[in-house]
């Protein structure tokens, strides 16, 4: 196996191989133990600066990424635009130039517009990783997801994952049938037809709309959260009607004659997407996701880093 990446950049999952996924995966691993030692860090890029960019609101992204840097001693960079001067109408490219005329080598983005990061590393010289841009992908989410089943199965050849909720606004929804279909696993999406894309099927997936009948098919049930804040009308009556429909409940699960794994990439609505006594359970691994994406995080930047032209 190569110990390079095809790419310069992380900008989505389907610029991606198998052998590069492996190769983050197998990073990720030696990272895990890192992690789990007294002294969490190690000195990888003690000469490389990272920006981190946020155009948009991010608490879980942003602190593992930063958490990740501070790991392998990088210098970290914090910028939110909500108070800088894009308010003030400067633009992606004024804002990125003035950040790299301070050294920068790397840039970890997320922002609103599709595309953005794609933009980006056509005109500056650092290496782009896309921590979300629009409604399009969130490349390290998928990788954590798709790692965090790694761990627990060895490999997803064969696997049965249905990914619920809200599709048709969510990147993570994208990013994950790409690294799941690269990995060999079967993917199924499930939730409101009015929540669906509808040239979805094109990707090669099954699409449900019952709920039931696509935890019955499934061996590992990833559930996004409703996302209200993206949706510019209603998508369906109401939370409770959504819940009552799509919600994934213990008593759904108890009437399966079998256990599924249960993933959330957070943040959880509870009592809307998924019950407390499913998200808390043994079967769920959502906290070992939270987890997982520091190493994966570390292992994208650590690998990324190698390509830095200094």
């Amino acid at each position: 196996m190569s110990d390079s990446l095809s790419v310069n950049h992380l900008l989505g999952i389907k610029d991606l191989s198998k052998q590069d996924i492996d190769l983050i995966f197998t990073t990720a691993d030696n990272f895990k133990d890192v992690l789990n030692r007294p002294i969490k860090k190690v000195p990888s890029l003690r000469d490389i600066t990272i920006a981190n960019v946020f155009f948009e609101n991010s608490t879980r992204t942003r602190l593992s990424f930063e958490l990740a840097e501070k790991r392998l001693s990088a210098d970290v960079v914090n910028f939110s635009a909500g108070s800088s001067s894009v308010k003030k109408g400067e633009t992606l490219l004024d804002t990125v130039n003035n950040i790299l005329a301070m050294k920068v080598d790397m840039v970890v983005m997320r922002h609103a517009s599709v595309g953005a990061p794609h933009f980006l590393c056509r005109h500056i010289k650092a290496n782009v990783v896309n921590a979300g841009d629009g409604t399009h992908e969130h490349p390290t989410q998928a990788l954590l997801d798709t790692f965090s089943l790694y761990r627990k199965f060895g490999s997803l050849e064969g696997k049965k994952v249905v990914i619920v909720g809200d599709i048709l606004h969510s990147r993570v929804a994208l990013s994950n049938v790409f690294a799941l279909q690269k990995l060999g696993a079967e993917v199924m999406v499930c939730g409101p037809s009015t929540l669906i894309p509808k040239h979805i099927h094109e990707l090669g997936v099954k699409v449900s709309h019952n709920i039931d009948q696509a935890l019955a098919w499934c061996d590992v049930a990833n559930i996004l959260r409703i996302q209200l804040e993206r949706q510019k009308m209603s998508y369906f009556p109401s939370l409770r009607e959504y819940a009552m429909f799509f919600g994934v409940n213990k008593e759904r699960l108890d009437r399966l004659n079998k256990e599924i794994t249960i993933m959330h990439p957070g943040p959880i609505n509870r009592g809307v997407e998924i019950n407390s006594d499913v998200a808390d359970s043994e079967h769920s691994i959502i906290l070992e996701q939270v987890e997982n994406g520091v190493a994966v995080r570390m292992a994208v930047l650590y690998l990324l880093a190698s390509k830095v032209k200094h």
